[in-house]
């Protein structure tokens, strides 16, 4: 533990009135309206722990943020001051340890290219503009995770300013219960600084998309659920309903157009995995991106937008996607739908296997997760949006099994996604580095 002077400066810091306060407040979804009482920006470590004991000093509460993705659950920032680690940044890279040490901002695409040119992968999910600290400490789900399992659990170390000022660098040999219930319950016991965390040698593979017309949304659903069973670890694979703007920056060939995808990534061989996706291929599909590619290629693959927008989503775990559901989902989903996308994630695998020395987050239960999302250009399409939502979800409602927390985008009970034992060791642990309850994670855990 290093205990640092914090008499040093504070750093830049904005606050309501500031001509950069609107930008400095912005998020990715452009519906969350964030009015914390300040905005800080440090640059280091040193005014990382300044910053905290400026906001105890007022009875301020302390809440961290990078890229700004998912600040929804957040809530209402009224007496909270905001601590932007964006300047918290840099890579470094160990190939033959096959360890990476990312500043506490960092995205996934500052990391994913350089590890690819390794013959190396990381464990990132559908965006490579997500920053990797907040993605780990609530779980991270991606490409590989049937084989892998989740990010949190690749973790390796964390650095981090405690409610004290003190900064700590937490491992499995260090601050054991600290590193534990950081790996997925978030950012509730201090002030991230920096991650390491491993990564697999994986020097190319099998992947790509089926792009199928929205009119086919039922038939290739229920292929797609069918085939699922006999799929193999190396192999993860989504199902999404998309309905692509009619803007100039997305390609000609899906511009105003809607699919329903069938995207995958196999750790194996063109023929094997040709060979696993035989039923879904052989029902014609109108455009097949799928070829052998180095992994950095799965960054784009999901086609997430790259700028924020304002939007609404749904999500939920199930067990099982039975026909009735897929029906109800090709009717809300399909053509003239207020719904963007719709997306249904293969899971199990090692998503379900709890490892030795996995963090808070060691599994995530169901057999498949649920996203739905709806761009709101306007107002007065919110009720619209907010209502096949809402259909959507009450589709699954009999079949839900739980919440991936990274998923949830509004303030939660953050009790029901752990069981009773991971939920109470989770506030003994917030109690013993946060009795004062300053910090707030993206989902709450008071102090015991």
């Amino acid at each position: 533990m290093t205990i640092i002077d914090t008499s040093s400066d504070l750093g830049r810091m904005v606050h309501p009135g500031d001509p950069d306060w609107d930008t400095a407040r912005g998020t990715f979804n452009l519906m969350i309206d964030q009015r914390p009482e300040a905005i800080a920006f440090p640059a280091n470590d040193r005014e990382v722990s300044a910053v905290i004991a400026h906001a105890r000093r007022r009875g301020l509460r302390v809440a961290a943020q990078a890229t700004g993705h998912n600040p929804g659950p957040l809530g209402s920032l009224a007496g909270t001051l905001l601590l932007n680690t964006s300047a918290l940044t840099g890579v470094s890279i160990d190939a033959d340890a096959r360890r990476v040490r990312a500043g506490a901002a960092t995205k996934w695409e500052k990391v994913t290219a350089r590890l690819s040119e390794l013959g190396l992968a990381g464990l990132h999910g559908s965006s490579p503009d997500v920053g990797i600290v907040g993605y780990s400490l609530g779980g991270g789900i991606g490409w590989l995770a049937r084989k892998y399992g989740m990010q949190a659990n690749a973790v390796t170390a964390i650095e981090l300013v405690t409610a004290e000022g003190h900064l700590i660098r937490t491992d499995p040999a260090h601050e054991p219960e600290l590193f534990w219930a950081l790996r997925g319950g978030g950012g509730n016991f201090g002030i991230v600084t920096a991650i390491e965390f491993a990564v697999h040698p994986v020097r190319e593979l099998y992947s790509g998309a089926m792009f199928f017309p929205i009119e086919r949304t039922s038939e290739i659903f229920h292929a797609w659920a069918e085939l699922l069973p006999a799929l193999p670890e190396e192999i993860t694979s989504w199902a999404t309903v998309l309905h692509f703007p009619p803007l100039p920056s997305v390609p000609e060939m899906v511009r105003g157009r809607s699919f329903i995808i069938v995207m995958a990534a196999f750790l194996g061989t063109e023929a094997d995995g040709r060979e696993l996706l035989r039923p879904l291929r052989r029902l014609g599909p109108e455009m097949d991106t799928f070829a052998i590619q180095p992994p950095v290629g799965l960054s784009e693959l999901a086609m997430d937008p790259p700028d924020p927008l304002p939007y609404r989503t749904t999500t939920a775990l199930i067990d099982e996607m039975p026909s009735a559901a897929i029906e109800n989902v090709a009717r809300i989903a399909g053509p003239g739908s207020h719904l963007t996308m719709v997306q249904f994630r293969h899971m199990g695998g090692a998503l379900a296997r709890h490892e030795p020395g996995a963090g808070a987050r060691a599994t995530l239960p169901g057999h498949i997760a649920m996203f739905g999302l709806g761009v709101v250009p306007e107002a007065a399409a919110e009720p619209a949006v907010l209502a096949e939502l809402d259909i959507l979800s009450a589709a699954f409602a009999p079949h839900r099994v739980g919440d991936y927390p990274n998923f949830v985008e509004e303030p939660a009970d953050a009790s029901t996604f752990f069981d009773t034992g991971t939920w109470n060791r989770l506030r003994r642990v917030k109690a013993l580095y946060d009795p004062d309850d300053l910090f707030r994670g993206s989902h709450h855990v008071p102090p015991a």
